[in-house]
């Protein structure tokens, strides 16, 4: 899933997503302060977006030019200012040390590593009393005998990021739950795993 990949497959069609908010994010960020935050893999803009209106300042990156193109030119003239639509590889580039009060990680493919260096690097960006909001598919919904085109197990599901956090962290949210939005066309999501965390020092 490298940057080819996702060019090709933003490139694919004149649009990859629904351009709707992720329900995750709509849910567990409503009624945080506005800050700085970190959008990870932010395709088509949609989240960057919903938080621009809401007075937050975001940085908004992804791997792939197609994808950012789109939400640049999607962004209206009164929330220029407040998006900075970033390329970039969070895998092997870490994000600025405790620079955001929300790091926002919505079905993104973090590849699993022994050392943990990327998630690692995603987690230290969370300033002291922010919060880090992972939402991701329910692994259980996927039918058994098809082939996926990937190893589930060598991404980072939300539970693997929990186990990872440590005294510093205050996990408020760790959940299986029903999505709010019917499930992209083609697949059998109806659920989402969230974890939303606070980050205490």
């Amino acid at each position: 899933m490298d940057a080819q990949f996702w060019d090709d497959k933003y490139g694919s069609s004149e649009r990859l997503f629904s351009g709707d908010v992720n329900g995750v994010l709509a849910t567990e960020a409503v009624d945080l302060p506005p800050g700085q935050a970190l959008d990870v893999g932010c395709g088509e803009g949609a989240d960057a977006l919903w938080l621009a209106r809401r007075d937050w300042r975001v940085t908004a990156v992804d791997v792939s030019s197609v994808a950012l193109r789109r939400a640049a030119a999607a962004t209206d003239a009164d929330l220029a200012d407040r998006v900075s639509w970033a390329r970039g590889d969070l895998v092997g580039t870490p994000p600025p040390e405790g620079a955001f009060d929300l790091v926002s990680v919505q079905y993104f493919p973090l590849p699993q590593q022994p050392d943990h260096a990327a998630l690692r690097g995603l987690l230290a960006a969370v300033a002291p009393g922010g919060t880090l909001l992972v939402g991701s598919h329910d692994l259980a919904d996927l039918p058994p005998d098809r082939d996926h085109g990937f190893a589930p197990g060598d991404y980072y599901q939300p539970a693997d990021i929990a186990g990872c956090l440590d005294g510093d962290w205050a996990v408020l949210v760790n959940e299986t739950r029903p999505r709010t939005a019917p499930p992209p066309a083609g697949t059998h999501h109806t659920h989402d795993v969230v974890l939303r965390a606070r980050r205490l020092r």
